[in-house]
């Protein structure tokens, strides 16, 4: 986006660096002009996109190491761009779920069994034919890797435009670790990745054998958090007892983005969700807007900015961020919240659940429940005795948030650790903000 080349951040995961797989053109085709220009910007060089078709009978195939140890990580693919009618659209969303830590097949958990998943050999095919599946574990077996590492992800063709043709669907791969034991461990896995990414296009046509729409794993406990809405309320009133002598304007609420599924089969942009989380923010709908690719952010999603959240340098003016802590209930191997800029979605530095444990036990000192919430501030400039405090900078163009700058404040929680998958919607507390600022009007902005 610094660059020029793109007109929005797109609601990058601030503080955690994902990597996305390269993938060689077919043979006899170019990877078109405007993916080179954001390749090179980003100093890839050679023949390879992130953004690729494939044909039913080709794989896309990853063999290395997976990251060293962090607190989470996943292998996700998604539909990126669609052609409805007479548009081309982009979707980006999810078409199963991911390959994580807790399920992958690696020499470390060989066959997805309990094990030891970080820094270990893996293979990782992605395929819609049955077929070259087999293939490729055959020549992988035969290379010396035991099938018992080897992972497939199913492109379901029943629901997906496969082909080279400029109206078939285009997809992409992510890899996201999260919270790395060891910072140098992170750096190199993240500018050295280990792994090599290869397109398998057969020499023959051969008759297709296309994958089912592959099972998933379900969402939900029949545990809740909700329990803990007493004390939230509790928690609620402390604050709004601390900052009493300000104006007090709490936000809204709402689960930010659609499942993929529901992405697809509305055609509309998704925006990049994984069925290994949930996601809130601070706004009162959930998106629902086709969009072009490579889109502005600005012209879209009024509602985020309507009315405006702002954030001056007046020390009387600051957010609370406060909820249930997901990872100290269970709910999520681990947690954020980030804050981001409304109009271009830039993400400016995400709070984890590491940086909040425990901040709302001085709100509710004798509240045993106090450990599963949190309290965290944001402002312009923290006190010293605010340990719980981010400043947000302004004045670093993508880097900050200008004080005139309409923001939004986004959670995420993944991995439920019983289900292996994301928590369901239906059994968190959503999490919750309060502006607070000394304008008498009681409007949002400031």
């Amino acid at each position: 986006m610094e660059e020029g080349v793109l007109p929005s951040a797109y609601g990058n995961n601030p503080t955690t660096k994902y990597l996305i797989y390269f993938v060689p053109p077919a043979p006899g085709y170019e990877v078109e002009e405007r993916i080179n220009q954001i390749t090179s910007t980003l100093g890839v060089s050679g023949n390879t996109t992130p953004f690729w078709n494939l044909g039913p009978d080709e794989a896309v195939v990853f063999v290395g190491r997976t990251p060293p140890e962090c607190r989470y990580f996943s292998y996700d693919y998604m539909l990126m761009h669609r052609t409805i009618g007479n548009e081309r659209r982009w979707i980006f969303a999810t078409l199963a779920d991911t390959i994580n830590n807790l399920v992958i097949k690696t020499e470390g958990t060989p066959d997805g069994e309990p094990g030891n998943p970080f820094d270990q050999n893996t293979v990782i095919i992605i395929t819609a034919d049955r077929g070259i599946d087999q293939r490729v574990r055959a020549a992988a077996e035969s290379a010396g890797y035991s099938d018992n590492i080897i992972n497939t992800q199913v492109l379901p063709s029943a629901m997906l435009n496969m082909g080279m043709e400029n109206d078939s669907d285009t997809f992409a791969s992510f890899v996201r670790p999260a919270l790395f034991n060891d910072t140098q461990d992170e750096e190199n896995y993240i500018n050295n990745t280990p792994a090599t990414i290869f397109r398998i296009t057969p020499n023959n046509t051969t008759e297709l054998d296309p994958y089912d729409y592959p099972e998933l794993r379900v969402r939900g406990t029949g545990q809740t958090e909700f329990e803990l809405m007493d004390d939230l309320e509790e928690l609620r009133v402390a604050i709004l007892e601390r900052y009493n002598e300000s104006n007090a304007t709490e936000l809204p609420t709402s689960q930010a983005v659609p499942v993929g599924s529901d992405a697809i089969q509305r055609g509309v942009n998704g925006v990049g969700p994984t069925n290994d989380a949930a996601y809130l923010w601070t706004a009162n709908q959930t998106i629902s807007s086709p969009t072009p690719p490579f889109f502005d952010t600005s012209e879209y999603y009024p509602f985020i900015r309507d009315p405006a959240v702002t954030l001056g340098n007046d020390s009387d003016e600051f957010i609370i961020v406060y909820g249930v802590n997901h990872a100290a209930t269970g709910k999520a191997t681990y947690s954020n919240f980030a804050v981001y800029g409304a109009d271009v979605w830039n993400g400016v530095r995400a709070i984890t659940d590491e940086d909040f444990n425990g901040s709302a036990e001085e709100y509710l000192p004798d509240n045993p429940n106090a450990k599963y919430l949190y309290v965290y501030k944001l402002a312009r400039n923290c006190s010293e005795d605010d340990q719980y405090c981010y400043e947000v900078p302004y004045g670093q163009g993508v880097h900050g948030i200008e004080l005139d700058q309409p923001l939004v404040i986004t959670w995420r929680a993944y991995l439920e650790n019983t289900t292996r998958t994301g928590p369901a919607y239906s059994e968190i507390v959503y999490d919750r903000a309060i502006k607070f600022d000394t304008n008498d009007s009681g409007n949002m902005s400031s």
